[in-house]
């Protein structure tokens, strides 16, 4: 019998689906290979990654994406500022701005934005990194010695992105205020500068705070993550490792949104 239309549609979200389910599984158990080699680097030394190693990598994908976060952030809390300003004014609520600029920022913005910079910047680097040693069989070399990549690449590699992710979510929360206090000062005038510090202290909560921070380390393990997976399983050459390197920054941007929505389902069911 001929295949109807319908079925077909059904085959392929089928297949599709377990795509991701594979794609999900292969993932998690590289994660769970790498917690297992962080957490007996904690206690053994016979079986460390390299702190040099965990340092080098916390540089590279921390240190040098600062110039590109500041920027970034500080022009979110312009484009905040110069949005709200308008629908306020007639209203006289002007200095609702510093309100709504740190509790979105904090709590959401911050470590988005950053997550969605970090993927492009040091997601794709990891990736294309990955891919290489792939294709110049440096990780069969090293399987060889009876080194395990998990252990001398993944795991540094996870923790560094980790750690930058938190660190650089708290400059860019510091920014986005910034930015947002430059703008409402030469914007609406001088009369914003006495009220805008204290309205957004008094707007802020310290599980504003701690919540943006909570997502921002589930963010940097989530682009470490898909940056290794997909660099360790790079397949065709040089035109694997650029298709490596796409997809990291896809499917990085799309793990932040889906994660953030569902931080923000959790937040307001427990009105967090």
């Amino acid at each position: 019998m001929p295949r109807t239309t319908a079925a077909n549609l059904i085959e392929g979200l089928g297949a599709r689906l377990l795509a991701v389910v594979i794609y999900a599984g292969g993932a998690a158990i590289l994660l769970a290979r790498a917690m297992r080699w962080a957490f007996r680097g904690l206690f053994t030394s016979k079986t460390s990654f390299g702190l040099s190693a965990f340092c080098g990598q916390l540089v590279r994908v921390g240190v040098k994406s600062i110039p590109i976060v500041i920027l970034v952030q500080t022009f979110i809390g312009v484009i905040l500022a110069l949005q709200m300003a308008p629908p306020l004014k007639p209203w006289g609520q002007v200095d609702k701005i510093a309100d709504i600029i740190g509790i979105a920022g904090f709590r959401m913005l911050g470590p988005i934005i950053t997550g969605v910079v970090l993927s492009g910047f040091a997601g794709a680097s990891i990736a294309a990194e990955l891919g290489t040693m792939v294709v110049a069989e440096e990780i069969e070399a090293l399987r060889a010695m009876a080194l395990n990549p998990v252990r001398y690449l993944v795991v540094p590699r996870i923790l560094a992105t980790f750690v930058a992710m938190i660190l650089l979510t708290v400059l860019a929360d510091l920014m986005i205020a910034l930015g947002g206090y430059v703008t409402s000062v030469l914007a609406l005038g001088p009369e914003v500068h006495a009220a805008y510090w204290d309205r957004m202290q008094n707007a802020l909560r310290y599980r504003d705070f701690f919540t943006g921070l909570a997502q921002a380390a589930v963010f940097g393990v989530l682009i470490s993550l898909i940056a290794c997976y997909e660099g360790l399983n790079v397949r065709g050459g040089a035109e694997g490792v650029g298709r490596a390197t796409t997809m990291t920054v896809v499917y990085s941007i799309v793990a932040i949104v889906v994660a953030a929505c569902i931080f923000t389902v959790i937040f307001y069911t427990y009105k967090l």
